[in-house]
């Protein structure tokens, strides 16, 4: 059939004019498989993932080549029985076997579990255990992760390993070798589920949001906005975020193979930002999904425009991205910066868009055309611009998950009314910006005032001895709890009690009195989720639990 590379989103000349002019398409029947790889496989040789291995190899895949690939392994999960609904995890690095995995099973309806390879294996077996699932395709660091809990998950019937033959695994490619490459796309209602998405665990144990086939068109316009009105010609997207989270896989694979962009996958073990310039300079990489935490690493690097980057838009979220790193960010790239936000419950909801509207520094953009967001009150009502309240999403909603996983329970707790609950808190300004303040559990109550920690990270990153920071509450009996500044120092930087003072009076000065850190500790490193947000509540914890061990310590 024809196929065209044209955006969801209508070309305007406006934030309000795109919004009037937004409407909806999610057909009754849809799947990713057929969106995203199947319809582009149409013998042209256009070019789906630009591979580099980890020795510097460069393998250029075409959707054609995707296509035949993953009937060929779609036909090999029928026959070790794998059947509609049944979950499937996926094991892998970014790659071309992880894209794969995840459109062969999509293609016969299956359902898709994501997992990261830093996952331990108690993280592993949860996630295998309450998914239920009935194999996973993996490598060699996957099996060896395995190995440990293998007959501790009975539901897993069948290894599929890309590494080749091992004691009780398949080798994925000599089975596929043998199957047939005729495996037609099952016809799923853009309603049925596709895979599973784990929250990162940050409050409680994790969550197994279940989203359907249509999530994807319901994330396509959160990343084309904040990508600067995705796609245009020359295109060619790069994420260091694992496709195993939605950042990586919703908000870069995905979207970009269904608009027939091609995706650079790259291994990065441990995210190196010096590697991170060159990569993209090296392929000239157009548009980038990059976390904070990796932008305030490459903030370190000497002269970035000495790579000779050819970045056209370059979007950020997952955690707030602050003043000081927006102005770096126009420094080095010579473009803005586009904050978005979304959780794994329902994703790209907020953005920025440089192109169409100001960038407010220290706010995450205005909602996205099709999707209602609100910040509201115990009530469930919408609050007046600039008074704090949760910041909730109205169903439906095409990005939204249709629950957690057997868990009717906290499903129904994630809803007030028809108001999806974030968790987080915020306030809304005149001109529909969302301020993001923080999760609940991570607002600071002291001497009466309720302190995101957002505003006072951002403010320590501008001191130059920081490289990370992350602000957190702990108790205190005079202000209910104490501003704390957790600080990872520069290289080369003399950590002392000479250096805490002085990064307290520049908070000071450029914030208030009741926002200044009244304490501040050094660290190596800070305790963050695979997705490389800061884990504030371990982070209270750990802290805590030093402090009841060395009293001394306290003030």
């Amino acid at each position: 059939m024809a196929v065209s590379a044209a955006a969801v989103l209508p070309p305007s000349e406006s934030y309000e004019d795109l919004v009037a002019r937004f409407r909806w398409n999610v057909p009754a029947v849809f799947n990713i498989a057929a969106a995203c790889c199947d319809r582009w496989a149409d013998g042209s040789g256009r070019i789906a993932l630009i591979h580099e291995t980890a020795g510097g190899t460069v393998e250029r895949i075409t959707f054609d080549a995707l296509r035949g690939a993953a009937a060929r392994v779609g036909n090999v999960l029928k026959a070790q029985g794998i059947a509609r609904g049944d979950r499937v995890a996926v094991l892998l690095p970014q790659g071309p076997e992880a894209a794969v995995a995840h459109f062969a099973i999509y293609r016969i309806g299956a359902i898709a579990v994501p997992l990261f390879q830093l996952f331990g294996p108690d993280a592993l077996e949860f996630r295998l255990r309450d998914s239920g699932a009935a194999a996973i395709v993996t490598d060699d660091v996957g099996l060896a992760a395995l190995g440990a809990i293998r007959e501790r998950l009975p539901a897993l019937r069948t290894i599929l390993g890309v590494d080749g033959v091992r004691p009780g695994v398949l080798s994925l490619w000599e089975q596929a070798e043998r199957a047939s490459d005729a495996c037609p796309v099952v016809e799923t209602a853009a309603e049925d589920p596709a895979l599973i998405i784990y929250t990162s665990g940050t409050t409680g144990a994790p969550k197994g949001a279940l989203h359907a086939h249509r999530t994807l068109i319901g994330h396509l316009p959160g990343v084309e906005m904040p990508q600067e009105m995705f796609p245009q010609p020359g295109d060619l997207f790069w994420t260091p975020a694992d496709w195993a989270w939605i950042g990586g896989l919703l908000d870069a694979l995905l979207p970009s193979l269904f608009h027939g962009v091609p995706v650079l996958a790259h291994r990065m073990a441990k995210f190196d930002p010096e590697r991170a310039f060159g990569l993209m300079a090296r392929h000239g990489v157009r548009n980038t999904f990059m976390p904070p935490t990796a932008l305030r690493m490459m903030r370190q690097v000497r002269d970035p425009t000495r790579f000779g980057h050819r970045l056209r838009s370059i979007g950020s979220g997952g955690e707030t991205l602050g003043a000081e790193t927006l102005e770096w960010g126009r420094e080095a790239f010579g473009v803005t910066i586009n904050e978005f936000y979304g959780q794994t419950e329902c994703n790209l909801v907020v953005a920025n868009c440089s192109g169409l509207m100001p960038v407010k520094p220290g706010l995450m953009g205005r909602p996205v055309p099709g999707h209602h967001v609100a910040v509201i009150d115990a009530g469930g009502m919408p609050r007046p611009p600039g008074e704090e309240g949760r910041i909730a999403i109205r169903r439906p909603d095409p990005a939204m998950f249709l629950g957690y996983w057997n868990n009717p329970d906290a499903t129904a707790a994630k809803f007030q009314g028809d108001w999806l609950l974030t968790g987080d808190t915020g306030a809304i300004d005149d001109d529909g910006y969302i301020r993001f303040l923080g999760r609940d559990d991570d607002v600071i109550t002291s001497s009466g005032y309720r302190i995101g920690p957002g505003e006072v990270e951002d403010c320590l990153l501008r001191h130059p001895a920081v490289a990370l920071a992350a602000v957190v509450g702990l108790p205190d009996a005079l202000r209910t709890e104490e501003v704390t500044a957790v600080i990872v120092p520069r290289e080369g930087v003399v950590a002392d009690d000479a250096l805490a003072a002085r990064i307290r009076a520049f908070v000071r000065e450029r914030l208030a009195a009741h926002l200044y850190p009244r304490r501040v500790l050094f660290v190596e490193t800070l305790p963050m989720t695979a997705t490389g947000k800061v884990m504030r509540g371990a982070l209270r914890r750990d802290i805590a639990a030093s402090l009841v061990a060395k009293p001394e310590d306290r003030p």
